[in-house]
């Protein structure tokens, strides 16, 4: 056991040894990270171990911070019916938008990376609109207005199909309806745009030899070639979507109001902000934040392990 413990911190040792000559031999290049790594030690990684830590406590900012525990936790799973509806809407918008988001920008990246190079750059600007204009959701709440005046009522009405507006907005069985397709459709932005980036990055030479190697067709060259040469690209797509589908906030908020009718919209981040800036209980709200942190890193790490699988 000793001769055992013994090679184990002589490894170890030599671990150390290594990494600090390592440091010392490019101590340059770590100058020139520390900007970087201050800041994103100061504006990410402490924000986030401060939240950690007032999750265990009764905090409203302006008084001193009183530990109790798991009793946040303790209140949230067991005797906040609002938070549970709002952990199975988030799945629920988490578990269409998703995946189904993601899978539609890669699918319309590759047909779109087959069109001429003018039609691609009007398409491209077309699915990334939505990421970079500020006043979409105002137009879908014109569109979707619950009064005779809401676009798609006004339509209906006109055409005889209803006698009397529908509550697109306020009615807890069709809001849901209507705020899924609107948030998927703003998802596909970002993600979108790396697919595309990631397909016109591939050598063609690569396509040549693995026709040689024996690919068939489209689908083999997709899974043995395509994929697994954009693997840096698909997982920054999967963070977006997953940061995406479990951040949704705005956009129930904006159409649905604040606080909608019966919680029927309301999500773990509607939540966290009802909490946080409303009620000023930073500490409910913080132990809200970390659970949200958490289920993030478990699906991304579910889907990192679903990725290496990837052309093999």
């Amino acid at each position: 056991m000793d001769e055992k413990w013994s090679k184990y911190f002589n490894k170890k040792k030599l671990q150390i040894t290594e990494t600090a000559h390592h440091v010392k031999t490019m101590r340059v290049c770590y100058l020139f990270l520390l900007p970087f790594a201050v800041l994103f030690i100061t504006f990410n990684v402490l924000p986030v171990v401060n939240s950690i830590y007032y999750s265990f406590t009764n905090f409203d900012i302006l008084e001193k911070p009183e530990f109790i525990g798991a009793r946040n936790y303790i209140n949230l799973f067991l005797q906040d019916e609002v938070f549970q509806l709002a952990v199975k809407n988030t799945f629920l918008i988490a578990i269409i938008t998703g995946p189904v988001g993601y899978i539609l920008a890669f699918i319309f990246a590759w047909l779109i990376n087959e069109l001429p190079k003018w039609v691609r750059t009007l398409v491209v600007f077309f699915f990334y609109a939505p990421s970079i204009a500020g006043n979409t959701v105002s137009v879908f709440q014109t569109f979707f207005s619950n009064d005779e005046y809401g676009w798609l009522n006004s339509l209906l009405l006109k055409s005889g199909l209803i006698t009397t507006p529908i509550a697109f907005l306020t009615n807890p069985q069709i809001v849901m309806k209507v705020l899924i397709p609107v948030i998927l459709w703003q998802s596909l932005g970002a993600g979108f745009l790396s697919f595309v980036a990631g397909l016109k990055g591939i050598d063609q030479a690569q396509y040549e030899a693995g026709y040689i190697d024996g690919v068939q067709n489209r689908w083999q060259e997709l899974w043995f070639i395509t994929l697994p040469n954009m693997k840096p690209m698909l997982m920054f797509g999967a963070v977006m979507s997953i940061t995406t589908a479990f951040n949704v906030c705005d956009v129930p908020m904006a159409l649905a109001g604040f606080p909608s009718a019966d919680y029927c919209v309301r999500t773990m981040v509607t939540h966290l902000y009802d909490y946080g800036f409303v009620r000023f209980e930073m500490g409910y709200a913080s132990a809200i934040a970390t659970i949200l942190f958490l289920t993030m890193i478990i699906c991304k790490k579910l889907f990192q392990r679903l990725l290496n699988r990837v052309g093999h």
